[in-house]
């Protein structure tokens, strides 16, 4: 007996073959955490307060409190006006989030006092519109601005000296890095930071590796912040991290002493996917995690899922759930580096839409990670945007007037800041007695997409160069002396400067950057002020007339030209 397979339409094979469906999708399992922002296991709000001290937190007497619950009962939420601010209503809260008639700082009078599970409730009553709303006023600078991964498969310093120019000179404020290879850190973290500082004066730039090496890095001047300091929303799952709260707040204060900018690096979706969840919604969970950052006194937090984003990606509101992480970020005072750094989807509308919520009202920096290389050089595992998308990204600036942190720029600048960001890094290297980089591969690199388009160079003697580079002691300053003996005074004056500003503590400040004059911008000096229509960051001026410009413009004046 045949059988015959049911007959499908022409249209349906259609959508099929559509790339949104390789995507995964599951249902919801609330007893093992795989629910997004709404869960029947979550605790009710609720705090009580004995002797200045918090002795019930959110149904939990302070007997049965795991470490979480201690630290941020005792260190991240103020217990002054806890109660206070726990007796009004939730849906008032929320309404505040959005009505610019409130201004930021009358919200966060409110949200300082505000435990995880009525946070929670807070934010379950917004839709995506009215977190952006609250996005939009609760950042905590005014001027949004962008990060940039500059990687290499191959670790090759020389691709992320000039991958770091070009995605300096693009707009990009900091600009990150991590390694295939732990050993290659020093001469990687040095191009790096070489090579932002030839692309735009003032760029901050840091080295994502295991947290000694990440340490010591930093207090030698050779990065200028530090963002992978992970941190979850369970105690079973931090403590599989041989971690806890305390030891990553001693880890902060050690970065803080040198004037290191730093944040925490938490997502929605972590706990999930570390295997225990203990059935708590993924945002409670996150929640948690951000008042665990606000309690240890850091600047800020890199959250939107980051590398989990797979796991809420997969769930029903899921990126709804991350929207309202940023945000919760945001109204507790914290810089919020929104994710955006680990593509999910092989939908480019799926990828477009999960980054509006915060393109469109703007964060303190958009991605936390857009990928400045192809993404098969992209040792993050692959970013949601790479520089396939540069085009795409500005054009989506200019059709929203939004300011995403880039701009386009012309190819001739492009090369120059490439060809000049590699001779730097060339001469450096010979100047410090490190590996040989040889005028064809500045060549090569000028020119160059990817990794596969330099020529390969001796692993053994880089590893040997990297390994000199801890043993003689190298640090930023020396750097800064090798630059200016080979000629590149600009480049050493640069990097000299942004050595100062640590020194002055000016990047220790919330939501902290440099401007491309070396100003520092943050909250306290750039603080958000928006208040509704007209009020807060615009795009206008010198910077809507940058936006402006794209790759292919028809000239008004000569139909014919093409304005580059």
């Amino acid at each position: 007996m045949t059988t015959t397979q049911p007959r499908h339409s022409r249209r349906t094979e259609i959508l099929e073959d559509r790339p949104v469906n390789l995507d995964g999708f599951v249902e919801e399992w609330p007893e093992k955490g795989l629910v997004a922002m709404e869960s029947d296991f979550d605790p009710a709000p609720s705090v009580r307060v004995e002797d200045g001290r918090i002795v019930e937190l959110d149904g939990r007497a302070r007997a049965d409190f795991d470490f979480m619950d201690t630290f941020i009962a005792d260190h991240a939420i103020d217990v002054e006006t806890t109660e206070a601010s726990m007796a009004v209503p939730s849906d008032e809260i929320a309404r505040m989030l959005i009505n610019p008639t409130v201004s930021r700082q009358d919200v966060l009078a409110v949200t300082r006092g505000l435990t995880p599970a009525k946070i929670l409730d807070v934010v379950k009553l917004m839709n995506v519109v009215e977190i952006m709303q609250g996005m939009q006023k609760m950042r905590a600078r005014r001027t949004p601005a962008n990060q940039g991964h500059s990687t290499s498969a191959r670790d090759n310093p020389l691709q992320v000296a000039v991958d770091a120019a070009e995605g300096a000179l693009r707009g990009f404020a900091e600009l990150e890095t991590t390694l295939g290879v732990l050993r290659y850190a020093p001469l990687v973290a040095i191009a790096l930071q070489v090579g932002a500082q030839v692309g735009r004066g003032g760029v901050l730039t840091q080295c994502a590796l295991e947290e000694a090496t990440e340490l010591e890095l930093g207090m030698r001047g050779i990065t200028a912040y530090a963002e992978t300091i992970s941190i979850y929303g369970t105690e079973s799952v931090f403590v599989d991290g041989d971690d806890t709260p305390w030891s990553k707040s001693f880890l902060a204060s050690a970065y803080a002493s040198r004037g290191i900018k730093m944040r925490f690096t938490s997502g929605t979706g972590s706990e999930v996917q570390m295997g225990n969840a203990e059935g708590k919604s993924m945002l409670y969970l996150e929640i948690r995690c951000v008042l665990m950052a606000k309690g240890a006194g850091v600047q800020g937090l890199q959250n939107g899922s980051i590398s989990c984003i797979g796991v809420p990606g997969a769930m029903p509101g899921g990126i709804r759930a991350v929207a309202a992480e940023n945000l919760v970020a945001s109204m507790v005072d914290l810089e919020c580096a929104s994710g955006n750094d680990q593509s999910f989807s092989h939908s480019a509308m799926r990828r477009t839409a999960r980054m509006m919520p915060q393109l469109l009202p703007g964060t303190d920096f958009v991605c936390s990670g857009y990928s400045g290389v192809p993404n098969a050089d992209n040792m993050f595992a692959g970013s949601n945007f790479d520089t396939d998308d540069y085009d795409d990204w500005n054009t989506i600036q200019r059709d929203l007037q939004v300011d995403g942190g880039l701009r386009h720029i012309r190819e001739d600048e492009i090369l120059q800041v490439r060809n000049k960001a590699a001779r730097a890094l060339q001469a450096l290297f010979a100047e410090l007695d490190l590996p040989r980089i040889t005028d064809e591969e500045v060549e090569a690199a000028t020119y160059a997409n990817g990794s596969e388009d330099y020529p390969e160079r001796d692993v053994l003697e880089d590893l040997k160069g990297a390994q000199s580079v801890m043993d003689r002691g190298i640090t930023g300053l020396d750097l800064v002396t090798a630059l200016e003996r080979t000629g590149f005074h600009d480049v050493a004056e640069n990097l000299l400067t942004v050595l100062r500003q640590r020194v002055s503590g000016d990047l220790l400040q919330t939501s902290a950057i440099l401007t491309h004059d070396f100003v520092p911008l943050s909250a306290i000096n750039d603080a958000n002020d928006y208040a509704g229509p007209g009020t807060g960051y615009r795009l206008q001026g010198e910077r809507w007339e940058q936006l402006k410009k794209l790759r292919h413009v028809t000239s008004a004046e000569n139909p014919e030209t093409e304005v580059s």
